[in-house]
């Protein structure tokens, strides 16, 4: 079992920079690949960005690319998400994931484990 636990969420202005965290605990989380995903209302749930275990493997979704960046520390289980030249689309709950499987794809179903939520609204 992994718990995650988002945080790190706000309202920012567009142009704006915000910087997720995603803290992990639970045994072999340093084996797992690692994603972000996002949800604004009345929308489906869409992939941001993934990283496998090793960090050497990260996937974008072509909106964020340029201006998001993952990174994880597995010593300290946690998983960050800098967001920067935020624009109003980015608007949206948050969501860390965990696939034990290390695949981190773009698919919400290969993800295991979820957290909470992060709000981030982005005004124009």
């Amino acid at each position: 079992q992994v718990q995650l636990v988002e945080s790190g969420g706000g309202l920012v202005q567009a142009g704006g920079s915000l910087r997720l965290s995603c803290a992990a605990s639970g045994r072999t989380f340093s084996i797992y690949a690692m994603g972000w995903f996002r949800q604004a209302p009345g929308q489906e749930r869409e992939f941001v960005v993934a990283i496998r275990w090793s960090g050497g493997n990260t996937y974008y979704a072509d909106s964020v690319k340029g201006r998001f960046t993952i990174s994880r520390d597995n010593a300290n289980e946690m998983v960050y998400l800098q967001m920067d030249s935020l624009k109003p689309e980015d608007t949206a709950v948050y969501y860390c994931a965990a696939d034990p499987m290390d695949r981190a794809a773009i698919d919400v179903n290969t993800y295991d484990y979820w957290g909470q939520g992060t709000q981030v609204t982005v005004s124009s």
